[in-house]
């Protein structure tokens, strides 16, 4: 993977977006994405997986128990999805090129290390504790690659 880097924007408008919850942690999140994604793809009637944009969003991370909430989504509006609001503010994006489609879930790891472990001590900016990937066609092009969204607020606001 390229090296790094964080890129910081500020959003004024908020994104509306619609899916579904499941509870996750550090163990299952792979296969609970798996698991919601199909749901998800069922409830939109797209059963090939061709929902883009496609939003991963987990949000309220515990560090004791590592567990968090879990959502997939996007814009299909539908009375079997839940509408979340991605909040309007500053955020961290990080964007990802693994070399090979099977290596995303290491390449996201890698990302989300960089970034709390590395960037944020030095930064002058906050976690929010909320977070999300953001699929395009780009997600599924022959130089794939996603972005991820940090949300974060400057120090001492």
């Amino acid at each position: 993977m390229s090296k790094l880097q964080v890129k910081i924007i500020e959003k004024t408008e908020g994104i509306s977006v619609f899916g579904l919850w499941l509870n996750s942690n550090d163990k299952s999140v792979s296969k609970d994405i798996i698991t919601l994604s199909k749901k998800y793809y069922e409830i939109a009637d797209k059963r090939d997986g061709k929902v883009l944009p496609f939003y991963v969003l987990s949000k309220d991370y515990n560090e004791q128990t590592k567990s968090f909430k879990l959502f997939i989504g996007g814009f299909l509006e539908n009375s079997n999805l839940e509408k979340v609001e991605l909040p309007k503010g500053y955020y961290g994006i990080v964007t990802i090129k693994p070399k090979l489609g099977f290596l995303w879930g290491l390449s996201i790891g890698e990302a989300k290390r960089y970034f709390y472990a590395q960037w944020l001590p030095n930064s002058g900016y906050k976690a929010l504790n909320m977070e999300y990937e953001y699929h395009t066609e780009k997600s599924v092009s022959k130089k794939p690659e996603i972005e991820i969204y940090f949300a974060i607020d400057k120090k001492g606001q």
